[in-house]
């Protein structure tokens, strides 16, 4: 009799999961509360494992919730950036904002960290004699400020001699500068293209006489002097 009970409780088809909510009406208003309370973006897929809902409705509802947050009415918006989803404020309210919570400093990169970004960012994964041989400086100083602001992580070490560290970009890149995977940074061709542009835009009568402003003579020196300065910040 109990082996019959026991081969029984074994037979019992297991108990199926509710089905997920396809509707995407009834999961926008959780969809938007969940979005606006996260201080980093979140993926459609822990979206929907928090709603308990499919796929489909909740790219739905952040397509709906997208468009809608684009009217000029909003003052913040829905981003995808970094594989996720926030809201942001809109960028005209930054100066009524700053003034409100009494924001007076920026967080800023120097000139030097941004080149050296730009360098692993594109070269990725690439080690620090690399930087250096790139940018004919001591980026030392420089890589290390980027690893504190976590824009910059470690990604192994290179099979040669003395193993030095491979790096590469992180999320926080991809969050602050608003953008969702790599391949959407700009191309170096475009680049090449808009300097171009500006610089020929940015031409002036002097600079097509041959005759150089005091406010534009920059010396090779000054040059050095101002990269010995960006190399030298905490």
């Amino acid at each position: 009799m109990e082996e019959t009970r026991e081969s029984t409780a074994e037979e019992a088809p297991a108990a199926e999961p509710p089905p997920r909510e396809s509707n995407v009406r009834k999961i926008r208003p959780a969809l938007e509360a969940l979005l606006f309370s996260s201080s980093r973006p979140v993926r459609e897929a822990e979206l929907a494992e928090a709603l308990e809902a499919t796929a489909a409705a909740v790219a739905g509802a952040l397509a709906a919730l997208a468009e809608e947050s684009e009217q000029a009415s909003r003052g913040i918006r829905l981003e995808h950036v970094a594989g996720g989803w926030r809201y942001v404020t809109r960028p005209e309210f930054d100066s009524l904002l700053r003034r409100f919570h009494e924001v007076t400093e920026r967080s800023r990169l120097s000139l030097a960290a941004l080149e050296t970004l730009a360098i692993i960012a594109y070269r990725q994964p690439i080690t620090l004699p690399e930087i250096q041989e790139i940018r004919g400086v001591n980026s030392a100083s420089v890589l290390t400020t980027l690893l504190e602001k976590k824009l910059v992580t470690t990604a192994g070490r290179k099979p040669v001699v003395g193993t030095p560290f491979l790096y590469r970009t992180t999320r926080d890149f991809l969050v602050r500068f608003g953008l969702n995977e790599l391949d959407d940074l700009p191309k170096p061709e475009e680049l090449d293209e808009d300097l171009a542009a500006t610089v020929e835009a940015d031409v002036s009568p002097a600079a097509t006489t041959g005759e150089t402003s005091p406010e534009t003579a920059v010396s090779d020196t000054d040059v050095e002097t101002a990269e010995t300065a960006d190399e030298e910040e905490p």
